[in-house]
């Protein structure tokens, strides 16, 4: 790497077209990667950033030949927590109050208060990876590198939370109306183009996911949130151009794969977009983490 870059957090003058390519519909050789990917970064779903970039094809083949090696790296490991540990240490600061005592009014019973900190656990986990890689990916997209490291000794073990909560997500098609208008404020407020599995998931538990989310909507756009959305997007920045590249991803190499499918600009302004949209997703998750903390 010639010199450090920085990517200023840079949300596309015009959305661009994404079109996540599903599960459920992948077959053949995509259906392969996407398997493999979850298996390496130990995720019990695929992210709607590597979903989007799968709908290029070329692209997205050379990106997780190059990216998978990284990623079953130790160092990528410890990078990602390093990043959730910024997120999370930064949420007593936008001062989430405790959602708890309300739930219970409610009528929830401990094991399934337990069963939403569990779901929250796994995205707590993996949101940091899918940020490393969407900050990866746009990096090399704008001209940047990794480091000319080329050692990246293999994590051992598991990193990822035992998966023991159903993972089941309320669709847009599957809820009723007032869910379906939720989803409307949460697209609005976040300027999201879509919405992100965390909130399906969660709003699995329609009246527990109305009360965290009305609490967060509080503090969305607040200075101190967008500081701490600002911090995770720039140590993300920083982490990305100091890790090794074992897989020898090269900008040239996915800048032209990347443009067998579509316009370079196309692909770059859908990487722009995941990479914008990832801190505030992490810094959100981690206020819901916050909001169910005992008190």
């Amino acid at each position: 790497m010639s010199g450090v870059i920085e990517l200023p957090r840079l949300f596309p003058a015009t959305s661009p077209p994404i079109h996540p390519v599903p599960e459920y519909a992948v077959t053949g050789e995509r259906a392969a990667r996407y398997a493999d990917m979850k298996q390496v970064l130990q995720v019990p779903w695929m992210g709607v950033v590597t979903m989007a970039y799968a709908h290029y094809p070329t692209f997205f083949g050379e990106l997780w030949r190059g990216l998978k090696p990284l990623c079953a790296s130790a160092a990528f490991v410890q990078a990602t927590q390093t990043l959730r540990a910024l997120a999370e240490s930064g949420a007593p600061t936008l001062a989430p109050y405790s959602i708890v005592p309300q739930l219970r009014t409610a009528g929830y019973g401990e094991r399934e208060i337990a069963d939403i900190r569990a779901m929250i656990e796994i995205f707590s986990h993996g949101n940091p990876l899918y940020l490393l890689i969407a900050t990866v990916v746009r990096l090399i997209l704008e001209d940047g590198e990794l480091s000319a490291q080329s050692e990246a000794p293999p994590f051992d073990g598991r990193h990822a939370p035992s998966v023991q909560v159903p993972f089941v997500l309320m669709e847009a098609h599957h809820a009723n109306g007032p869910t379906r208008a939720l989803y409307e404020d949460v697209k609005a407020t976040l300027n999201l183009p879509f919405v992100n599995t965390d909130y399906r998931a969660l709003a699995r538990w329609p009246s527990y996911f109305v009360m965290a989310w009305a609490e967060l909507k509080e503090i969305v756009g607040m200075p101190v949130y967008e500081t701490q959305c600002e911090a995770v997007h720039t140590r993300a920045v920083t982490i990305a151009q100091e890790l090794p590249n074992p897989g020898a991803l090269s900008g040239a190499t996915l800048k032209e794969a990347a443009a067998t499918d579509a316009p370079l600009a196309e692909v770059l302004e859908v990487s722009r977009l995941f990479q914008y949209l990832l801190p505030g997703l992490m810094v959100n998750v981690a206020v819901f983490r916050q909001q169910l903390a005992e008190i």
